[in-house]
């Protein structure tokens, strides 16, 4: 009983920082469990190791917890993925992870960021919305149920 308390007493903030390619199988981990089509281990490792890739991670303790995850290319990038464990969810983690995220990129020169969100997908639509992120398109059917895809942007500076 006493080790479960110490325990909670002691639990630490979420802490974010840049993910490495040894984040691979955690991330891998939160990702299949947020969308129906996981990505693996192996795809995750490779971007990881990619130089125009960059990955941000919330953990706590030593538990990855979420992460975000774009690709640069000419000023511009696009965010990958993003997504927080389902026990950590709802906690207003995704906010200063994305926001983290979004300097980095503009510190590396990235003007324009883009992506792609379910259009039922309301909690992330509120992040990117607060994020002041922009829809510039639609891409109808685009995800396996048949929803539309709806294409935002942020310009970065």
């Amino acid at each position: 009983m006493m080790n479960f308390v110490t325990r909670l007493l002691t639990r630490r903030e979420p802490a974010f920082s840049e993910a490495l390619p040894r984040d691979a199988a955690a991330i891998a981990a939160i990702h299949a469990a947020s969308f129906p089509r996981g990505w693996g281990e192996d795809e995750f490792q490779r971007l990881l190791a990619d130089r125009a890739v960059i990955t941000h991670r919330a953990t706590a303790g030593r538990q990855t917890i979420g992460f975000v995850m774009s690709r640069m290319a000419a000023g511009e990038a696009e965010i990958l993925s993003v997504a927080i464990a389902p026990a950590w969810r709802g906690r207003g983690l995704a906010r200063p992870l994305l926001e983290l995220h979004l300097r980095r990129l503009a510190g590396l020169g990235t003007r324009a960021l883009f992506l792609e969100v379910d259009e039922h997908n309301t909690p992330a639509r509120r992040l990117y919305d607060r994020a002041g992120f922009f829809e510039v398109g639609r891409r109808q059917g685009y995800y396996g149920s048949g929803a539309t895809a709806l294409v935002l942007r942020r310009d970065l500076g």
